[in-house]
């Protein structure tokens, strides 16, 4: 079982590298294919990503867009000018969605005004807060 020595890649799949800088009877002599002067010809060139000859980068002249922070605040209602959420009796966000109209996207409602603090022991949602000013 010689098998594995006699391995070979197919035809045409592989190719032999370049040898540059190997005299000008190679076609790749005296420069090795790097053209004349300049900064590209030399060694250890390297380029910055996103680098655009001095002008300045797209990265760099377009807006930043698509952060959306991952804190939610709470919608707040003033209970000294909406009426009837402070006369409910028990305050839970369905008891406000009943009462007083919010979108489907608010998660939490905090209660401000000069009478919240006195509906902290109506509360019954961990939801719903309230603080007094």
């Amino acid at each position: 079982m010689s098998i594995l020595e006699n391995l070979t890649p197919a035809a045409g799949s592989t190719k032999n590298s370049k040898r540059v800088g190997r005299g000008q009877g190679s076609g790749m002599g005296k420069t090795s294919t790097r053209g004349q002067k300049g900064q590209k010809s030399r060694s250890g060139y390297k380029i910055k990503r996103g680098f655009e000859g001095g002008q300045q980068p797209i990265h760099r002249r377009l807006p930043k867009v698509g952060f959306t922070s991952r804190v939610t605040k709470p919608y707040s209602i003033n209970v000294s000018k909406v009426k009837q959420v402070a006369n409910l009796e028990e305050i839970t966000m369905e008891t406000i969605r009943s009462v007083y109209k919010l979108s489907k996207e608010v998660r939490k409602v905090k209660l401000i005004g000069s009478d919240a603090k006195n509906l902290a022991s109506k509360i019954k949602d961990e939801n719903v807060t309230t603080t007094g000013n």
